[in-house]
Parts: structure tokens; sequence; C-alpha cells
């Protein structure tokens, strides 16, 4: 019985071994290995090639699925306006009109710019930068699969310095919209727009930081920093996340030489989508308006005007003829409250008088010397202000 053992355990090892040497070298002369049939339903379709073969997994660390989503609902703006050359005072001396002759009194040129788009809806509006599109005569939008159509402005808010457009289409490719609420310092994002012209471009990064304000660029400022590059041409076009999604509206960069140097701003998409609603209900953003000058209260300041209690705002000036002249507010008052809300810094102030709607009666609490004053303020419209300065 043990013969029999050992000559059976020796058969399996060399059939084994053989086996083995056949996969190892010969593996086409093996019969064909058989393969359970996937059910229907855990067959994704996206997973196949062209050719109808399963298509390779993407490469570790590749967006490239993510930026074939998102890239279809970034668009160029093409714009151009007219620009009026007055032609030099010689030129209208008789001595140098015997060579050159009678000259027209100016010229008009006309200038092109870049600029990038989201579309936001299939049925053409497009979310940009006001100052893409500012002054501009005639605009024009490249789609991504080569169609120029012609745009016009729906609304802008140069507070925030966002514009929508809209073309007459059907059936574009809209952007999902992200949750800015869930953004972090490190989660990674990539930038689509045109930079300098030379077309769609993808730059990838992180968010290095978020709610960056007091930047001078815009008057309300909620940005998120990032490090993917952006560069002239790219401004009004997506940043988004890891997943395809629209996180914020590429707007400006810190800059000594007109390059990207790693320090991007984008409008959070909880502002632009805020702006876009109001501006395609309405036509425009309107806001609230105190018509007052006003300055931090420093520790100096409130040793100067000998206050115990250093919480407020300065009231530095008042617009004559304003809400807030209308009201009572002299230069010098101290702003406590405004609808019984602590108002400790003028950025307060203005977010809280811009959320008001115009024609409103708020209550305001001002100190003058040492006597507590309750006023009423009726809020007016906010004027549109000058073109920002990038």
């Amino acid at each position: 019985m043990r013969r029999l053992w050992l000559i059976f355990s020796q058969t399996v090892t060399v059939v084994l071994a053989m086996l083995f040497v056949l996969a190892t070298l010969r593996p086409e002369w093996l019969p064909a290995r058989m393969m359970r049939a996937a059910p229907l339903g855990e067959i994704n379709i996206q997973q196949l090639a062209p050719d109808g073969n399963p298509a390779a997994p993407p490469a570790p660390g590749s967006y490239a699925d993510v930026v074939r989503q998102a890239m279809p609902s970034v668009v160029n703006i093409l714009t151009s306006k007219e620009v009026r050359t007055a032609n030099h005072p010689l030129l209208n001396d008789p001595f140098f009109k015997r060579f050159f002759g009678e000259q027209p009194s100016d010229q008009t040129e006309r200038t092109p710019s870049l600029g990038s788009g989201v579309i936001v809806s299939p049925d053409g509006f497009i979310l940009t930068n006001h100052h893409v599109i500012e002054g501009a005569d005639d605009i024009e939008v490249l789609l991504a699969d080569g169609r120029k159509l012609n745009a016009r402005v729906i609304g802008n808010d140069p507070d925030t310095d966002l514009a929508v457009l809209r073309v007459e289409a059907r059936g574009l490719p809209a952007i999902a919209f992200g949750n800015a609420s869930s953004l972090r310092v490190g989660d990674a994002v990539l930038a689509i727009g045109n930079p300098f012209g030379v077309g769609q471009t993808v730059t990838s990064g992180i968010i290095s930081g978020l709610g960056r304000s007091g930047l001078g660029i815009n008057t309300f400022e909620n940005f998120i920093q990032t490090d993917a590059a952006i560069n002239p041409g790219n401004s009004g076009g997506a940043l988004i996340d890891a997943h395809g999604a629209l996180i914020g509206i590429n707007t400006a960069i810190y800059s000594r030489s007109g390059g990207s140097m790693g320090i991007g701003f984008a409008i959070p998409v909880s502002t632009a989508s805020q702006i876009l609603e109001q501006i395609i209900k309405n036509g425009s953003v309107t806001r609230g308006w105190l018509g007052a000058e006003l300055q931090e209260l420093t520790p100096a300041l409130a040793e100067s005007f000998k206050l115990a209690d250093a919480r407020g705002v300065i009231i530095a000036g008042v617009v004559r003829g304003g809400p807030a002249d209308k009201a009572g507010m002299k230069p010098g008052d101290l702003l406590r409250t405004i609808e019984d809300q602590p108002v400790p810094t003028p950025r307060s102030v203005l977010e809280t008088v811009t959320n008001l709607s115009p024609g409103s009666n708020a209550r305001v609490l001002v100190r003058r010397g040492e006597t507590d004053k309750n006023l009423v303020v009726v809020i007016g419209t906010r004027p549109k202000p000058p073109a920002a300065r990038r």
C-alpha cells in the first residue's frame, strides 16, 4: 500500500511540474481557460473602448476622465471694442499737409480680447468675469465642438466681477455645480481655460487657502486660493474638483511678471450661483446701501474718542443726501449695531447692509460723544462701482 502511495504522489508531482513548465514556456499548448460570464448589470459600458473591447483602467493619478467630462462645458470668449485714436496735432499743420495730405480727424480701431466662460445651463446661459466682457461691442463664444456663436450680456455684477451671457443654442453641455462648503485646504483642483489664446488648457494644483479677502480686487471678496496655474485668458474659466464639479470661477492672479506665480484666485461657486440666479431673474444684482465712509476703530482711536467700550465702527464721512445723512448720522459717530446685530468691522457693516432690501427700514445704534442714539435708516440701492483694478 505504501508503495502505491509513493507511485501516486510521484506521478502527481511530475504532472504538476510538466504543467508548470508548459504554462511558463508554451502557454498556447494548453486549452483556453474558462471565464465566468458577468451578468448584464455588471458591465460598465463606459469602460469599453471604441472597438468594443474592455478599455484599460485609468492610470494612477490621472484626471483624464474628469477633464473629458468637464472640458466641453468651458468655452472661449472673444470680445472686441472700438477705440478712437486722435491724429497727431502736427498733421494739421499746413507744412505737413503738403507731404501727407488731408488726414481724418480721428481713427477707429478694433481691439480684440480673449477670455473664458462656463456653460451653466443647457439652454445657453454662460457664466464669466465682468472684466472679460466689460466695454465690449461684440462678443463671440467658441464652443468645444468648434461652433462659434454670438452672445449677448444678460447682466453683470462689478462688485463680484461676475457676468452672465447667453447664446442662442439648446442642448449645451452644462457643468455640474459642486459644494463650496465642503472644500478643504489641500483638496486637488483643476483649472480649465484659454490662457494667452493658445487653446483650451488644463492645469492642476490644490486649494492653497479659503476665504481670502482684503486683496483690493473686488468689493466683495471670499476667494478660493489655488496654485493651479491661472494665466491671462483663464479669466472666467472653471475651477473644478477631482470629480469634475464646478467649485469656482477663475478671476485673478498675484503676479509680478504677468504670468502665473502659483497664487491664483477663484470666486466660490456659492457666490457665483447666487449672482447667477439674481441676474437671470432680474437682469441685475440689487444690494442695500448705507452711504457712509467707515473706518475701523483702533485702540488709538478709541483712546482719542475716550471710549471705554471699544466696539463698533467709526463713521468717517457720509454721502450728502444719502441714507445715512438723511437718518441723521454724522462724521465722528460710532456705529454700534444694525438691526441689533453688532458690527465690529467695516466689512461686517458692508455685509450686513448689502443683505438688506433697498427701501426697507433698518434700526441703527450710534454713540455720539457720551450719548447713545437710536436712528432709523431707509436703506438705499448700492450704486455700481467703477471698473475693478486687476
